[in-house]
């Protein structure tokens, strides 16, 4: 059977396109093809619509932030909305996994994404882990934290990250 094509926003995403997804791979850390990352990182809507800042991406591991504004507060206790939460722990996810992704496979997308939230994500600052705990041909597994500025966890999320014909 034939694979259909991808339809809307994710279409044009650079990891759809073959020939563009080696630039999104890891090549260790100061390598153009990590600043070639970096700077689709900075330059995706998303990301500079929420003020998500790229701050650490090493093999297995990355680590982002976010300064919480009027666009993304309205959690309990004035923290952080929940949905932004959970937008974090899949954009953490996605960058953990580019640091060990082959060029060869081809992403099918977020299969699973839980997190419970602990406490509320006050301060000026709050953080996003993604630690790559499971490399499978179909599945990817990746565990996030999501921290304040005093590194106190404030939600753990769970993800599994699908490929296509592995």
């Amino acid at each position: 059977m034939a694979r259909r094509p991808l339809r809307g926003l994710r279409e044009g995403a650079p990891w759809h396109r073959p020939s563009q997804r080696r630039n999104l791979v890891s090549d260790g850390p100061g390598g153009a093809e990590s600043e070639a990352f970096a700077r689709h990182f900075a330059e995706h809507p998303l990301h500079r619509a929420l003020g998500v800042r790229l701050e650490e991406r090493r093999e297995d591991f990355a680590r982002i932030s976010i300064a919480p504004s009027a666009v993304t507060q309205g959690g309990v206790a004035g923290g952080l909305h929940g949905g932004i939460l959970a937008a974090l722990v899949d954009i953490v996810m996605l960058a953990a996994l580019s640091t060990v992704q082959r060029p060869d496979r081809e992403p099918a997308g977020t299969a699973d994404l839980n997190i419970t939230y602990l406490r509320p994500a006050l301060g000026a600052r709050i953080y996003a882990e993604g630690t790559v705990v499971k490399r499978g041909r179909q599945l990817a597994m990746i565990e996030v934290s999501i921290l304040d500025e005093q590194d106190r966890l404030c939600a753990k999320g769970r993800t599994l990250y699908a490929f296509r014909g592995a």
